[in-house]
């Protein structure tokens, strides 16, 4: 078993992105073959602020943009996840241990010609509205209780 308490958590931002009938985006990841899913997220560059990092990674991965949603909440804390020990290596060049993420709840205010997974920067083969009661089993196993999380505290806000 490797050591990975030395590697810091990489910066990250997510969204819970609810379409008008309180169902959830969740996208099928491009670089596994598994039923691996889940909602948008990503890196927070340099410099730049949760928010803004997280309507970016939306406009990256799904096509919409920042003028097609509404923020509803911030997560009240940062949300933690490690790697598995046979991905630290595999993942963001070894240099982090797993993701720190502020997630934000966003309402999506347009239709579903308006999603477009087939970006710049395409991350998911496949996407679908799911029930929110779904979602903690749609994700790889290691990541199941950060959304159980976000379930948590978002849901009443869906």
């Amino acid at each position: 078993m490797t050591d990975t308490r030395h590697l810091p958590y990489r910066p990250c931002a997510g969204v819970m992105l609810a379409n008008r009938d309180g169902r959830i985006f969740v996208g099928q990841r491009l670089d596994t073959t598994s039923e691996a899913w889940q909602m948008p997220q990503g890196g927070i560059d340099p410099g730049e602020d949760p928010e803004e990092a997280a309507i970016r990674e939306l406009g990256e991965e799904t096509g919409v943009h920042g003028g097609l949603v509404e923020i509803i909440a911030r997560s009240r804390q940062e949300y933690f996840y490690d790697l598995p020990d046979h991905l630290v290596g595999k993942m963001w060049g070894g240099k982090y241990r797993g993701q720190r993420q502020h997630w934000f709840l966003m309402r999506f205010m347009g239709e579903d010609t308006d999603v477009n997974i087939h970006t710049h920067h395409q991350e998911f083969r496949a996407w679908r509205w799911a029930e929110l009661d779904e979602i903690e089993k749609l994700i790889v196993p290691f990541k199941r209780a950060l959304y159980r999380g976000l379930v948590e505290e978002f849901g009443p806000l869906v």
